[in-house]
């Protein structure tokens, strides 16, 4: 990302005179610290499925939003939320059957475990619903993190988002710990090595009297840099979690929808079972909601202890439009299709790293895959994979980097693409480290 306000005089050169304009004019209203994408920002007015188009009708392959779940604009989702916004819009105090079908149709989709769900409007709130939660559960106050984990933009969250880096102060009862890393060479390695992780730090919360609260985590890693093999390395640091009294939220706005092309959920993918499941973005498909599913009895004394409401987590028009992107996930069963897109990805951009040494690792689970840019001697290629993003856009493929270098490009798109948007991803991809290299 880059500032609005960090333009040099080279980049200006680059830059359409309308498009400053209106970067200035967001520097002046917005202030300083909101951000754009690209070296050459993009002004995008209309969306469609996985294409974006911009104010000169140049359309755009989304590769990088996971927000609009089934895509931009879908019909089913567009004409569900009409049908109840010109009908009625209220919160929860009001008996309404929208709430209790959506509530059903996505707890249907979870363990049965999970057998409860509150509303929110965004997954920081969600986040923070879920702390709020444990720390009533446990009596504890400790929470375990990844070292450059994002889950959210609240004041307790950000305090456990360590990717926010000099922007935010890490809580002083939380640890942070490395996100696991794929070891081919020794799969059994990166579970192990990850509940020893943890096991450090809960012993270090005890020696300052801290008692455990949670640990939450992405399924993904996503902002570690996306992190999936082995299946089922979460186990083992799960029962050690759960042998010291506390909870494990798992983060699912980013794996969750059914992204990995195996199961709805992330967590499934390792066979583990969360006490809280945090979702956001993907619920509603550009339209703001959120929410928990929760085990029951964690529920039970909090929510006889504390009144919860949210004014418009959970209204009539959110659970009808939450209910419509289920809906389309089965109706057009998107899971499998997701599956294949993502393996043609996988497939077309490792042969690639056949022939450019500048790509590193290529992972993937489902429709999120992760591509390593190193140098000639291994390092995080931060430069090559700025560069990447930036040539991606002149090609038209809107796409983002992660990691804690920034080095790894983050491959997210929306659920409907398919083996023929990976192909052009491929393609593109290709023209540009052909123009670099």
């Amino acid at each position: 990302m880059l500032k609005t306000n960090a333009f040099d005089a080279a980049t200006r050169g680059n830059i359409p005179a309308e498009s400053l304009a209106m970067i200035e004019r967001r520097r002046r209203l917005l202030g300083p610290a909101y951000q754009l994408f690209y070296k050459n920002p993009v002004h995008l007015v209309r969306g469609e499925g996985v294409w974006v188009y911009d104010a000169e009708g140049r359309r755009y392959l989304d590769v990088y939003n996971n927000v609009p779940s089934v895509g931009h604009c879908h019909p089913h989702v567009l004409e569900a939320l009409v049908r109840q916004a010109s009908t009625l819009n209220t919160h929860t105090r009001y008996l309404h059957e929208n709430v209790l079908n959506f509530a059903e149709k996505l707890i249907g989709t979870m363990p049965a475990e999970l057998s409860q769900v509150m509303f929110t409007c965004t997954g920081s709130e969600a986040n923070d619903l879920a702390l709020r939660i444990a720390e009533d559960f446990t009596g504890g106050t400790g929470v375990i993190v990844t070292e450059f984990s994002y889950h959210g933009m609240t004041k307790a969250i950000a305090g456990l988002s360590a990717s926010m880096g000099p922007y935010v102060k890490v809580n002083g009862d939380a640890r942070v710990i490395p996100a696991p890393v794929h070891n081919p060479a020794n799969p059994a390695a990166v579970g192990k090595k990850f509940a020893n992780d943890i096991r450090a730090a809960l012993a270090d919360m005890q020696r300052h009297g801290i008692k455990p609260a949670a640990l939450m985590i992405d399924t993904f890693f996503t902002s570690d840099g996306g992190f999936f093999d082995p299946a089922g390395f979460l186990q083992e640091a799960i029962d050690v979690v759960h042998d010291a009294g506390a909870l494990y939220i798992a983060d699912e706005v980013q794996p969750g929808y059914g992204r990995s092309g195996e199961h709805w959920w992330g967590f499934q993918r390792h066979g583990v079972l969360p006490d809280i499941v945090s979702l956001g973005k993907p619920m509603g498909n550009g339209h703001p909601m959120a929410g928990i599913t929760i085990q029951p009895h964690i529920l039970e004394r909090f929510g006889n202890e504390s009144s919860y409401f949210n004014t418009f987590g959970g209204n009539t028009v959110s659970s009808a439009v939450g209910l419509a992107v289920l809906e389309v996930i089965e109706q057009e069963n998107l899971i499998p299709s997701v599956g294949r897109a993502g393996k043609a990805i996988v497939e077309g951009i490792s042969a690639l790293a056949q022939r450019f040494p500048a790509i590193g690792n290529v992972r993937g689970a489902g429709l999120f895959v992760s591509v390593d840019f190193v140098t000639s001697d291994g390092a995080p290629g931060c430069a090559t994979a700025l560069a990447v993003v930036n040539a991606l856009r002149e090609e038209g493929v809107l796409i983002g980097a992660s990691g804690p270098q920034a080095n790894i490009l983050k491959i997210r798109p929306p659920l409907v693409f398919t083996t023929e948007h990976s192909q052009i991803l491929v393609s593109a991809l290709e023209n540009v480290l052909s123009k670099m290299f």
